[in-house]
């Protein structure tokens, strides 16, 4: 599996995601544009080794949000949740959620799950397979 190490990620930390294959081929255009020595998102001062801080991030993205005409308040953190609830609806275990976020404890993790309609109809099929498939009396008499 390919990934990705970021580097004083939220919280400090240094973390290494995974990186699908869509984004490295997007990743690969854009640095066809925007090469830059030793960075793939620069700071806008011009230095070296200047890196993309918090506020150029939320440009960026504030950027993006509005060539997409979407007329939502949508931050980083919105995305990141987003991400987390999008992995536990297409079945990925807390304990992994977790990981990708960098989060200590599950508790903090558990916080970025909600019941959504995706995942209360998985959760009734879920229970459905599971009784299913239960030999019950009354029906081994009959």
């Amino acid at each position: 599996m390919m990934q990705v190490h970021i580097r004083n990620a939220k919280g400090g930390k240094d973390r290494l995601i995974p990186l699908p294959q869509r984004t490295l081929l997007a990743l690969r255009y854009y640095w066809q544009t925007h090469r830059h020595p030793r960075l793939m998102f620069p700071g806008k001062d011009g230095k070296t080794d200047s890196m993309i801080d918090k506020g150029g991030i939320q440009k960026a993205l504030k950027r993006v949000i509005a060539e997409c005409n979407i007329h939502k308040s949508i931050s980083p953190h919105n995305l990141r949740h987003s991400y987390a609830t999008h992995l536990l609806e297409q079945g990925l275990d807390l304990r992994s959620v977790q990981s990708l976020l960098g989060h200590n404890s599950l508790n903090t993790t558990a916080r970025y799950t909600r019941l959504t309609q995706i995942t209360r109809k998985n959760t009734a099929l879920s229970v459905n397979q599971l009784t299913d498939n239960l030999a019950l009396k009354w029906e081994c008499d009959i």
